[in-house]
């Protein structure tokens, strides 16, 4: 199993460091434009394989996408991370060219690949995945909703004072802090339904904070944060290359599920060795199935500004 990860900044190294440390890859490659910067952050993370006890090879490479052949999974993280007081939809205009470009090259060499993207605004990055690659649907997954759950999950077990192990949710909609639909309502610790634990208000503000996740951090940290995403895209890498089937909201083509047609936006997906298996259909209320439509008119609006 061999598995490209593009862009060898904090995103990109936390990626392909997950990815080594749960050694289901025979080899990871780093790739980066940037000259050596890629070779010095495999060369770095190869020193820790015995610390860490993996075996997975981590081979870095500036822009010779010639080593990045026959890779079954590619991840794209490259383009230029959120500031603070920056939306994801004002990436788009750098972002895009580089996406755009780094796909075509990763197809060259590897036709028969599956695309992950993580580059934002992610929805809109992988619908462009879709107009200018001409790759089946199954083989093109946004990452933006596993990383929103897992922050959504994180948040719970705050307001709970439980166990994160003990606690499960989903966020669907786009990657975006108006565009999230965190499912309150489905949320659980241990089966049970997290409103027989705390109060509405107070799972209002779980829901709140999930949505502007990725902004708190970005004003915390100076930039966007890396740890959760890495940790979130190896959890896909790990569901394909294992062939687990493991249910994931991630962001895909929609035609028709959910009521929205020609758009990439979050919903609830299995992943296994195809890429997406199948869409799962949940069933909303009245008003998370309103909050997904403006959502999914968000996404639109953004999608609106490619040049495709």
């Amino acid at each position: 199993m061999k598995v490209t990860v593009v862009g060898a900044g904090a995103v990109g190294a936390s990626c392909a460091e997950y990815i080594a440390i749960k050694d289901f890859a025979s080899e990871v490659v780093l790739l980066d434009i940037k000259e050596g910067y890629a070779e010095g952050k495999a060369m770095d993370l190869m020193q820790t394989a015995s610390l860490n006890g993996f075996d997975t090879k981590i081979v870095g490479s500036t822009n010779d996408y010639s080593k990045t052949a026959e890779s079954d999974i590619c991840v794209i993280t490259s383009g230029i991370p959120r500031k603070p007081g920056m939306t994801r939809e004002e990436l788009i205009g750098i972002n895009a060219g580089i996406v755009k470009s780094v796909s075509a090259s990763l197809i060259e060499h590897s036709p028969n690949t599956i695309i992950i993207v993580v580059s934002n605004p992610m929805d809109t990055m992988t619908y462009l995945v879709h107009k200018t690659t001409g790759l089946p649907k199954n083989r093109i997954i946004g990452m933006g909703g596993a990383l929103d759950s897992a922050r959504f999950k994180y948040r719970l077990a705050e307001a709970l004072e439980a166990p994160i192990s003990d606690v499960d949710g989903m966020v669907i909609g786009g990657h975006s802090d108006k565009g999230m639909v965190p499912l309150t309502r489905l949320a659980t610790r241990n089966s049970v339904p997290v409103s027989k634990f705390i109060s509405d208000e107070r799972l209002n503000q779980v829901k709140e904070d999930t949505k502007v996740g990725g902004a708190t951090l970005t004003k915390l940290l100076g930039t966007s944060a890396w740890y959760a995403p890495g940790a979130a895209v190896s959890g896909l890498v790990q569901a394909i290359a294992c062939d687990q089937r493991k249910m994931f909201p991630c962001s895909t083509l929609l035609e028709g599920e959910y009521g929205l047609n020609d758009l990439c936006i979050g919903v609830p997906v299995l992943l296994g060795r195809n890429g997406i298996e199948k869409i799962v259909e949940i069933e909303l209320t009245d008003a998370e199935q309103e909050h997904m439509k403006e959502s999914a008119d968000g996404v639109q609006k953004t999608n609106g500004l490619l040049d495709v």
